[in-house]
């Protein structure tokens, strides 16, 4: 054999030797990559983005710190449904427990007419019973329901003082939901008014705990007046109204356009209410005032869909039918008109029955007048007496014959409505009631002209003369805490409190200026309030801090030797940390030298509306504990932001 074909021979073998590694090595890595994929997806799709994956010819090695040992399992049950179980070599840690967070603690508190609930997690530590105790104390006949679940963690500092909290806000809250946290209480409740919204969020922030922030969210829907309730009058060309109400603000706008062309100077409170009886109210409001603006004078009252309109007296019988005819045409349909045009004056004297009843600012009440039997002075008597304190009340009226159908029930609506007032008289007579007096409600009017129209019906005449001051307004007359703090600022603004250098009891001059700054507080009432005390910077700074606390807290032991209810007052010393002028001079040093006084505010937190309804449909799907234990710590920052 020739040496030329040994040379080919082997070289055809090593050429085929080669191909079949290239091809071997193909495969190897075709495998590893399709394997790794595989499982690395699989793993994915299940949640288990921790893990690493990697392949060596056909075993898998899973890497990774697993948070526990029964999810370091479950990775190995799912690689080995991807590849053989043979093939999978663990490689994985498992995280110390000592690092797992602790479960974040809360409660919502839900409350409706259904009754009250509790769900969420609290620590071990927490008296459960007592809470619940408590709880029930303020539900009283309501079924309290308990869905709360317990963890054996140490609990947050500020944790009994936020769920103290909550459960003492209950009282004033019928419907709410309430979310505690450790540092966090987020209120979501309704209101009957606006009023009633700024007082119950008055009273919220007055009660908070100085290490706890408040997020509140109150709603105050529209009030449901039955009936939906307006009137108008024109005397001497100045047009009022005595009530007014409207379903919508371009509805309002039109009609106080109209009552602007009718005479109306002052400016006329309209309410936005529900109960209207048509979507065509401000049209038919509309027409009304503008035909009573046509007369020359009067009154219009709207109760529901009946109309009454009274003419002035004195009005031509043509121009009243011209202008009564033309409302009656063109009022929408489900309108009634009741038009009365009174009777022409006659000079002979005549004897007008009345019954009058007074209210003195004292709180007395005197009923004189006459009755038309002894059981309804009986009747009246015990009424008045209801409404009032018995001691209070002084019955005078007579028995007298022949007076007018329907006058026990004119004169006890007459006293009903005195209720409506702080001081005043009603004067019941066969043709009106009229009303007169002062008033702390900022509704009266409107409340006493829906009364008559409910209780004497729509075609009956009365006048409202009830004028309200916010002197007597137990609410609006309390100075607001903006307000306190700018009175303070006016005396420290001429005059300041010094001590003795280097103590913390102020001198002579200070006493005076205590005094005058203790009256004010006392005017108003229950406050959040912080006394800061500041120093220059001469000295050491922690020296400093110690100083200015010590005087921060003299100032407050001032306040409580004056009477001053200073359960809300904290009193927090800076310092240095906070110059308004330069420690350079010895102006800037005096001028650093302070005690201020700042109103204490939360801060409203936006939150998402949630119905109380779907709140308790969800929790009774949901398992409250694993929500919670789930849940990690959440940590806010309640320092500064509420000073």
């Amino acid at each position: 054999m020739r040496l030329s074909s040994i040379f080919a021979i082997a070289g055809t073998f090593l050429v085929a030797f080669i191909l079949c590694l290239f091809a071997a090595g193909f495969a190897v890595g075709v495998i590893e990559e399709s394997s790794r994929n595989a499982v690395r997806d699989t793993l994915d799709e299940a949640g288990m983005t921790w893990t690493e994956v990697d392949a060596d010819g056909l075993q898998v090695f899973l890497a990774g710190t697993a948070p526990s040992e029964a999810t370091r399992f479950k990775a190995l049950s799912i690689a080995g449904t991807v590849v053989e179980s043979a093939r999978v070599i663990d490689q994985m840690l498992i995280e110390d427990s000592a690092d797992i967070a602790p479960p974040r603690f809360s409660v919502e508190i839900l409350r409706n007419d259904s009754g009250l609930s509790l769900i969420g997690l609290i620590p071990a530590s927490t008296d459960r019973e007592a809470l619940l105790d408590d709880v029930r104390k303020v539900a009283g006949d309501e079924t309290v329901t308990d869905l709360l679940e317990t963890a054996d963690y140490p609990e947050p500092e500020t944790w009994e003082d936020a769920l103290d909290y909550a459960v003492d806000t209950l009282d004033l809250l019928p419907r709410a939901k309430i979310s505690v946290d450790a540092m966090r209480v987020e209120i979501v409740a309704m209101a009957d008014s606006d009023q009633d919204k700024s007082n119950l969020e008055t009273q919220l922030a007055r009660r908070l705990p100085d290490d706890v922030r408040l997020a509140l969210d109150i709603s105050a829907p529209r009030p449901v007046r039955t009936p939906f309730t307006l009137r108008y009058l024109l005397e001497d060309g100045a047009g009022r109204f005595d009530a007014c109400s409207a379903d919508t603000e371009e509805a309002r706008d039109r009609i106080l356009s109209a009552a602007g062309r009718a005479g109306l100077a002052d400016k006329a409170k309209c309410t936005l209410a529900l109960g209207v009886p048509s979507p065509e109210w401000a049209t038919a409001a509309e027409m009304a005032i503008d035909a009573l603006a046509r007369l020359g004078g009067g009154a219009v009252t709207f109760s529901d869909a009946d109309i009454t309109l009274i003419a002035a007296q004195g009005t031509a019988q043509d121009r009243f039918d011209d202008v009564v005819g033309g409302l009656e045409t063109n009022l929408p349909e489900v309108f009634a008109l009741n038009a009365v045009l009174p009777r022409p004056a006659t000079d002979e004297p005549a004897t007008v029955p009345e019954f009058v009843a007074t209210l003195s600012p004292e709180g007395l009440v005197l009923l004189r007048g006459r009755l038309d039997s002894a059981r309804t002075r009986v009747t009246v008597d015990s009424f008045a007496r209801a409404r009032f304190s018995s001691d209070a009340v002084n019955m005078t009226a007579r028995v007298a014959e022949d007076l007018p159908k329907g006058w026990t029930t004119r004169v006890l609506a007459g006293i009903e409505a005195l209720a409506f007032l702080s001081n005043g008289a009603v004067t019941v007579t066969p043709d009106e009631i009229a009303v007169t007096g002062n008033t702390g409600k900022p509704e009266a009017s409107a409340d006493i002209a829906a009364l008559f129209a409910r209780k004497i019906g729509e075609t009956a005449q009365f006048d409202i003369d009830v004028t309200y001051r916010e002197a007597l307004d137990p609410v609006a007359s309390l100075p607001t805490p903006e307000e306190c703090e700018q009175k303070i600022a006016e005396v420290q603004s001429t005059r300041k409190i010094t001590f003795e250098p280097g103590e913390t009891t102020i001198d002579a001059s200070g006493a005076e200026i205590m005094d005058d700054i203790a009256e004010i507080l006392k005017q108003c009432g229950e406050i959040r309030m912080e006394i800061g005390g500041h120093t220059d910077s001469q000295g050491r700074e922690v020296m400093n801090q110690q100083l200015s606390q010590a005087r921060a807290q003299s100032i407050l032991n001032e306040l409580r030797a004056r009477r001053v209810l200073t359960s809300a007052i904290t009193a927090k010393g800076y310092g240095e940390s906070r110059p308004i002028a330069d420690n350079g001079t010895e102006d800037g040093r005096e001028a650093n030298r302070r005690i201020e006084f700042k109103v204490i505010r939360p801060e409203p937190i936006a939150e998402e509306q949630t119905t109380l309804e779907a709140l308790e449909a969800e929790a009774q799907k949901e398992d409250p504990a694993g929500d919670n234990a789930e849940a990690g710590t959440e940590e806010e920052d309640t320092g500064d932001e509420q000073n």
